[in-house]
C-alpha cells in the first residue's frame, strides 16, 4: 500500500511540467528521493517456501520466520496380554497427535537469534525451545561461536540433541531411558564453537521449565559434547563422513530428592507413546546426591549407506548410606537410502534427507526412500538393586515426499527382558516377543 501511494504521488509530481525555476526544480528533487523510497522499500523479502514463512529487512539484518510440524501418529501392539501387579496391563492401541508445534525465530541486528517453539500435542500448551543466543563472537576466523540462554537442550549425546524431524525411527533408541530425564531441556547458558572439522560445547544448567512448586531448592548439572570429523567430504551432495563424539554430565538433584519420602528420579521405558505400557520401570529412586555421565558417539556414511551407535554410562551416588548405582544403555543402527541421497549433517548432528526429485504424480518424481534398522539395550541392574534390563530390535521404512512431508512405518520387539514388573497372564513369564507396529505422518517446515 505505501507503494502505491508513493507512486501514485511520483506520477503526480511527474505530470506537472518542469521548468528552471528553483519550484519546480525542487518537485523534481522530490520525486528523485521518493523514487529512492520506492527502491528501499523493494528490497524487503517476504517470501513463503519449504522453509515456512519468512520476511526479511532490506539490509538482512532482522529476519523472522514462521515454522511448525505436525505429527500424527497410529500405534498397534500384538502379544501384549500382560499383568502387573495381578491386573491386566496390555498396550494401548490407538492414534495420537504427538506432536503439533509453532515455530517462530527471529534474528535481530544481525547477530542476537532468538527461537521460540509451542507444543499443543495431548490438547495442552508446552514449551519446548525458548532460547535466546549471540553469534558476534568474531574472535577467531573461520570459527563459528554461539552463547545461547534459555530452555535448550543439553549438550549430551547426538541422538537426543537431533531433532524429532530428523531421526531415523519414529521413537529414540533404548539408550535414550537414561538421557531423558537428566540431560534433556533445562534453562541455562550453553556456549558453543564449531570449526570445519570439529565442534565444542558446554553450558551450564537448571532444571526444565515446569514451574517449582516446591519450598525445595531446584537442582542444577553442567555438560560439555566434542566431536570430530576425521573424514568429512560432500561430493556434489554424497555425504562421505566419520563422525566421533564424547559428551559428560554432573548433575546435583534437587532438595526433593535427597531424603527416601521426598521425590528422586524414575528410569523407565515406554513402547510407544500412547501406549501406557512399561516394560522396564526402576519406579522412583530416591535419596540422590549426584548423577555422573559418561556418553560416547560414532557414526560413518558412504553415500546412501550410514552406521554408527552411542554407548551411555550413568553413575548414581546416594546418601542415607544407600550404595551407588551404575546404569548403561546403548544402541548400534544402520540405514540405507533406496534412492541414492545421502544423510544431510551439520555441526556435530545429522538431518533429514532431502530427496532429489520429490514426488510428483505429474512429472513422475518418487522421492526419497530409506530403510533402517536397530537393535539396543539397557541395562539397571546393579548387585541387589533390580531396576530391569531389556533388548529391542526396531525396523523402519521412511518416504520423504518432499522436504517438507514424511510418512514412517516401524516395527519394535522385545528381544529380551529381565526384572521387569510385567509379566505373561498365560504363564507368569518374562513379557518378550511383544510386537509394536507405528505409522507417522509428519510435516515439518
Amino acid at each position: 500500500k505505501k507503494i502505491d501511494l508513493l507512486e501514485k504521488e511520483i506520477q503526480k509530481y511527474k505530470n506537472t511540467k518542469v521548468t528552471r525555476r528553483r519550484g519546480h526544480l525542487r518537485l523534481l528533487s522530490k520525486v528523485e528521493k521518493l523514487e529512492g523510497k520506492i527502491k528501499e522499500s523493494d528490497k524487503t523479502k517476504i517470501s513463503i517456501d519449504q522453509k515456512g514463512l519468512r520476511a526479511q529487512s532490506a539490509d538482512g539484518s532482522f529476519k523472522f520466520k514462521i515454522g511448525g510440524r505436525m505429527h500424527a501418529d497410529a500405534s498397534i501392539s500384538n502379544n501384549d496380554d500382560f499383568l502387573r501387579s495381578g491386573a491386566p496391563s496390555p498396550a494401548n492401541n490407538g492414534t495420537e497427535m504427538r506432536r503439533a508445534r509453532l515455530t517462530f525465530m527471529s534474528t535481530l541486528y544481525n547477530v542476537w537469534k532468538f527461537k521460540s517453539d509451542i507444543d499443543f500435542a495431548d490438547n495442552k500448551i508446552g514449551l519446548k525451545d525458548f532460547k535466546l543466543s549471540y553469534t558476534g563472537l568474531d574472535t577467531f576466523q573461520d570459527i563459528v561461536t554461539r552463547v545461547t540462554v534459555g530452555h535448550q537442550k543439553q549438550a549430551f549425546s547426538r541422538e537426543l540433541q537431533e531433532s524429532s524431524n530428523d531421526i531415523l525411527f519414529t521413537e529414540r533408541s533404548m539408550m535414550n531411558v537414561l538421557n531423558a530425564p537428566v540431560v534433556d531441556r533445562a534453562i541455562g547458558v550453553n556456549i558453543a564453537a564449531y570449526g570445519k572439522k570439529w565442534g565444542v560445547q558446554t553450558g551450564v544448567y537448571g532444571e526444565s521449565i515446569s514451574p517449582n512448586n516446591t519450598s525445595k531448592d531446584e537442582g542444577w548439572g553442567v555438560n560439555g559434547r566434542a566431536t570430530f570429523n576425521p573424514i568429512l567430504n560432500n561430493d556434489n551432495g554424497i555425504q562421505k563422513l566419520i563422525h566421533l563424539g564424547i559428551a559428560g554430565n554432573y548433575r546435583e538433584t534437587s532438595q526433593s530428592a535427597i531424603n527416601s519420602n521426598r521425590g528422586g528420579i524414575r528410569y523407565k521405558y515406554e513402547t510407544t507413546q500412547m501406549s501406557n505400557l512399561y516394560p522396564i520401570d526402576t519406579g522412583t529412586i530416591t535419596t540422590i546426591k549426584n548423577l555422573r555421565m559418561l556418553g560416547l558417539e560414532a557414526n560413518g556414511v558412504y553415500g546412501p549407506v550410514s552406521v554408527g551407535g552411542e554407548f551411555t554410562q550413568s553413575w548414581i551416588d546416594r546418601s542415607n548410606g544407600m550404595s551407588s548405582l551404575a546404569f548403561h544403555g546403548w544402541y548400534g543402527e544402520a540405514s540405507l537410502t533406496l534412492t541414492g541421497e545421502s544423510r544431510t549433517y551439520k555441526n556435530g548432528i545429522f538431518k533429514r534427507l532431502k530427496p532429489k526429485n520429490a514426488f510428483s504424480l505429474a512429472n513422475g518424481g518418487i522421492g526419497a526412500w530409506e530403510i533402517a534398522a536397530r537393535v539396543g539395550g539397557i541395562n539397571m541392574n546393579d548387585g541387589a538393586y533390580k531396576g530391569g534390563s531389556m533388548k529391542n530390535f526396531s525396523f523402519a521404512l521412511n518416504w520423504y515426499v518432499n522436504e517438507n512431508v514424511r510418512l514412517m512405518f516401524g516395527y519394535d520387539r522385545i528381544l529380551e527382558i529381565n526384572n521387569s514388573p510385567l509379566t505373561k497372564s498365560s504363564n507368569g513369564g518374562k513379557p518378550d516377543g511383544l510386537n509394536t507396529f507405528m505409522f507417522r505422518t509428519q510435516l515439518a517446515m
